[in-house]
């Protein structure tokens, strides 16, 4: 697709970059973000991979799927010995290769590093303890020998591994404790919660509310299992998706509208572990991602929205109170 149109001022002000590629360029919010974190997009000549972004009259929007993917950020490296290596992943790379050719992962980034260090980037192997989701950002560890490799994967299983998360859901969370057994398809070709008593893959969600914002909850989410999606699966099946979230969405969206954003806010804040080798206490920190803490901002700054109109149906059932 190559598209190109001046953005116009709105009846509510300036148009979010999403907004007019969503009116004159006729593709979805998803879409709209697929394309501008690739880079295809451009404000004025300028590359602008932020969705959210506000377009001034005027501004010249192109959009050329031909043109070439930036690469990404150096990605930090927060601890290194000769057994593992655990890196600060940005959002918006995958762990490790999910397809052949796919390229420009965590893994590619730890090499990169090296290479900029004057190493040698194929020395050691790089072997995976676990993963987090793309769009999450945060600490990722990976064993750099076998025997790295089977002890951290022997934490993991046995859940000896710390792991704290801060992500943002959508209304009111308080604190709770999440237990259900998780299917990679729960019916509708997502994966889910099955009711059946011996299905699936026991899962155990820890939630701590640190903040109320208008319409949306900060939230500390500790981890005591770890599978694939576990977090938003478990607070989506709450009615509380996390904001920025494009999978498991579509029963909130039937009841409200989804507060925009251009990432996920999930944020892998916390890991420790006892050293594979020595057994040592490694204990990491990770503070937020500036696009992170920007969306916190705008979020705080939001005005509260007013609650959902009931339907003429609930209101004729609902039970009158006498006047006292």
């Amino acid at each position: 697709m190559k598209l190109e149109l001046t953005a116009r001022t709105a009846a509510g002000g300036r148009p979010t970059l999403a907004a007019l590629l969503r009116e004159h360029g006729k593709v979805t919010w998803s879409r709209a973000q697929t394309l501008c974190q690739r880079g295809k997009v451009t404000v004025d000549g300028e590359v602008v991979t932020d969705p959210a972004r506000r377009v001034r009259a005027g501004a010249r929007v192109e959009v050329d799927e031909r043109r070439p993917t930036p690469r990404p950020e150096t990605v930090p490296i927060a601890f290194e010995d000769a057994h593992v290596v655990v890196v600060d992943k940005p959002s918006g790379i995958s762990s490790v290769p999910y397809e052949k050719r796919e390229g420009d992962t965590a893994m590619d980034a730890i090499r990169d590093a090296w290479r900029q260090e004057g190493r040698r980037a194929t020395e050691a192997a790089l072997h995976v303890v676990h993963r987090i989701d793309k769009e999450t950002s945060g600490l990722l560890a990976f064993a750099k020998t076998k025997l790295a490799e089977r002890k951290l994967q022997a934490l993991f299983r046995a859940h000896d591994v710390e792991r704290t998360y801060l992500c943002v859901a959508h209304g009111r969370v308080g604190d709770r404790r999440i237990e259900t057994r998780l299917v990679e398809d729960r019916g509708d070709g997502l994966r889910g919660t099955t009711r059946a008593p011996k299905g699936g893959k026991r899962a155990v969600t820890h939630v701590r509310a640190l903040e109320a914002l208008p319409d949306t909850t900060l939230l500390e989410v500790r981890l005591e299992t770890g599978k694939t999606h576990q977090i938003r699966i478990h607070l989506a099946e709450q009615g509380h998706p996390l904001v920025g979230e494009r999978v498991y969405i579509r029963d909130y969206a039937r009841r409200r509208e989804p507060i925009p954003c251009p990432r996920l806010l999930l944020h892998a804040a916390t890991l420790a572990f006892a050293h594979p080798i020595t057994g040592v206490r490694v204990a990491l920190e990770s503070p937020l991602p500036e696009a992170f803490s920007a969306a916190l901002r705008s979020l705080r700054a939001r005005p509260e929205a007013p609650p959902p109109p009931r339907s003429p149906a609930a209101t004729a059932s609902a039970p009158r109170r006498r006047p006292r």
